[in-house]
């Protein structure tokens, strides 16, 4: 269980359409940039537009941090390459995809995965946005020690027949 969102940074997703060489699908669809802040442009503004691909503002959201999960965040800026999840799901409309979430968090990004037809795509993070889960995580990480669970023997009621047999 999450706790209260301590913190949330508002980000903007860029997403690519690019042409597929398949015959079961017309574009491929992928988030390949996060950044920090939200420009004025509408959602599903485009933004580039080459011969085999278009990229477009999908729009805003929130990265929320939980003090409960700054080990996770940890491990993601230690890994090397940091990275955002962006989770987009389809929408049968107009526009095709809705921006569901975006998240620092390794495990929930994961997760994500599970869901059907939802497309979801690690992006790095920029050094603004991990600047700030960096000093998220300064602020309020408090180091949990593994402690192993043993197990306890099993014990029989003997008292249920006056018998001793537990019967």
């Amino acid at each position: 269980m999450r706790s209260t969102t301590l913190e949330s940074v508002p980000v903007g997703v860029v997403v690519e359409r690019r042409r597929a060489k398949s015959v079961w699908a017309e574009f491929l669809w992928r988030p390949v940039s996060v950044f920090a802040g939200t420009p004025s442009a509408e959602p599903w503004t485009a933004l580039d537009v080459q011969a085999e691909s278009i990229l477009f503002y999908a729009g805003e959201a929130l990265i929320e941090l939980h003090r409960t999960e700054t080990a996770y965040y940890r491990d993601n800026l230690a890994c090397g390459t940091p990275k955002l999840w962006v989770v987009l799901g389809p929408t049968g409309s107009d526009r095709p995809y809705e921006l569901l979430a975006v998240t620092a968090d390794p495990a929930q990004g994961e997760a994500f995965t599970d869901a059907g037809n939802n497309i979801v795509e690690a992006v790095p993070m920029p050094q603004d946005i991990l600047a700030i889960v960096g000093q998220f995580i300064a602020t309020h990480h408090v180091e949990r020690p593994f402690i192993k669970r043993r197990r306890q023997p099993a014990e029989f009621d003997r008292q249920k027949d006056g018998q001793g047999n537990g019967t």
